[in-house]
């Protein structure tokens, strides 16, 4: 974990996202990502110069199938206190509105309960597993899909609620998360839904990959590009024209 940990304290030097006396809570799904996360942000609390809170909230969309036993487990082993939120979720998403995009409808709902929650229990910061490979992905969906160029910010603050978005894994690759995992042996729980791996996002993770395959550095390059917002060259059309 030294090399995650590293580049999570340069996150979080190069965008501010932790101060003295924050609590924070991670969005926990028990997938690779958070619990890559929820591990490396409690051996940060040992050497961060920002002492802060840390626990770990689950919104649980009803699912059937899912199992948290593993999930309970390692974060009482791990001393990080943990909340399951039960909702309704799925069943709304996929039984009553039948969405054939189900995931956008899904996050907005588990960010909501997410949010609502972390407020009730005076939390300020919630942080997400968004790494590297999810930047990227996420700016090549909004080209495709939206005819726009976007991704999520590091940091984000939500006014309404008063609480902050905070993304630490952000310099991370996902085959560096994936490596950290098996190496520390942590207990990752399969996703329930029943569109894991059929997405949009999988279907940009895959080109992604692809060019990061035969493009040397292609990940480092799009970070650079997608902090780079003072030599963007793009189509701007003049006023006269439009």
């Amino acid at each position: 974990m030294k090399k995650i940990l590293g580049k999570i304290r340069r996150a979080c030097n190069d965008y501010n996202m932790i101060q003295d006396n924050d609590k924070i809570a991670v969005g926990f799904s028990g997938g690779k990502d958070s619990i890559a996360l929820i591990y490396a942000l409690k051996l940060f609390q040992r050497f961060s110069p920002n002492k802060f809170e840390l626990e770990a909230i689950t919104v649980d969309p009803g699912f059937d199938n899912m199992n948290l036993d593993n999930a309970k487990k390692f974060l009482r082993e791990i001393d990080v206190p943990y909340t399951i939120i039960k909702t309704d979720i799925a069943q709304i998403v996929f039984d009553e509105r039948k969405e054939s995009n189900p995931c956008s409808l899904c996050s907005k709902m588990r960010r909501g309960a997410l949010n609502d929650h972390a407020k009730k229990r005076g939390i300020n910061k919630i942080a997400l597993g968004h790494h590297l490979d999810d930047g990227i992905s996420t700016l090549f969906l909004s080209m495709f899909y939206e005819g726009r160029m976007n991704t999520f910010k590091p940091v984000t603050y939500l006014d309404r609620m008063d609480i902050t978005t905070i993304r630490p894994l952000i310099y991370i690759t996902e085959k560096s998360i994936i490596e950290a995992v098996k190496r520390n042996n942590l207990p990752v729980l399969k996703s329930p839904c029943p569109v894991d791996g059929k997405t949009k996002r999988e279907f940009a993770n895959t080109i992604v990959n692809d060019i990061a395959d035969k493009v040397p550095d292609f990940k480092k390059r799009m970070l650079k590009a997608m902090q780079n917002k003072d030599q963007t060259q793009l189509w701007f059309k003049p006023e006269m024209f439009e």
